[in-house]
């Protein structure tokens, strides 16, 4: 049994929080952590932290830095040492191409990451223009290419569901709310939709037939 945590996202992770999850949940059970803000979306992090405030955040503020990613690591724990822990997700936003400045800071995530269980979701078509490149970076680090499955638009990212690597496979379903995606009351309105049979059984068709390539499958 599989839960995402979006918590993680918004505040940085505490170890007696975390601790309590490992706790009152069943063998067998893992949590799939969502990087904290800071480590993916940096405009939002700043939005978050100027609230009441007037000044405009330095750039440098909003960047990652090591303890950042010790706090984050000691808000985990409790999950990673009770073998509670799943795979962690770095979602960048759709905002984020690759450039040189992208890849060298993803490069740098992989490494800072490295003893976790990795998956990144890219949403910029310039990562499926240099899809070798792309898979090239993500392979040499282990980090599964979640595959994403959203409303597409011209500078969406192309993606064919294949896994990319042995270890792990991450699929994750948006809805197909395109009227929505980008015009909406509310964040969470682009994501009413519902998924047919048919349609959930391609992906039930897709996770079986890849079961059979990689270790563990997230859906």
């Amino acid at each position: 049994m599989l839960f995402r945590s979006n918590a993680t996202f918004y505040g940085q992770p505490r170890a007696e929080v975390t601790r309590g999850w490992a706790t009152r949940t069943p063998g067998g059970f893992e949590f799939s952590v969502k990087l904290y803000q800071k480590f993916t979306h940096p405009r939002m992090f700043k939005a978050a932290q100027r609230k009441g405030v007037d000044a405009e955040m330095p750039d440098a503020l909003a960047t990652p830095n090591a303890v950042d990613l010790d706090a984050f690591k000691h808000g985990i724990d409790p999950l990673a040492s009770s073998g509670k822990l799943g795979a962690l997700l770095a979602q960048f936003p759709s905002s984020f191409k690759r450039e040189p400045p992208s890849v060298a800071y993803l490069e740098w995530l992989l490494d800072a990451f490295s003893d976790y269980t990795l998956a990144v979701e890219l949403r910029h078509k310039t990562w499926s223009d240099a899809l070798a490149d792309t898979l090239e970076l993500l392979n040499t680090h282990g980090a599964a290419f979640v595959q994403i499955d959203e409303p597409k638009f011209r500078l969406s990212i192309a993606q064919n569901q294949l896994p990319n690597v042995e270890g792990i496979y991450y699929m994750r379903l948006h809805g197909r709310n395109a009227a929505q995606w980008w015009t909406h009351d509310a964040a969470e309105d682009r994501y009413n939709y519902l998924y047919s049979a048919k349609e959930i059984g391609a992906f039930a068709d897709t996770v079986g037939a890849v079961k059979e390539i990689v270790k563990k499958t997230y859906l």
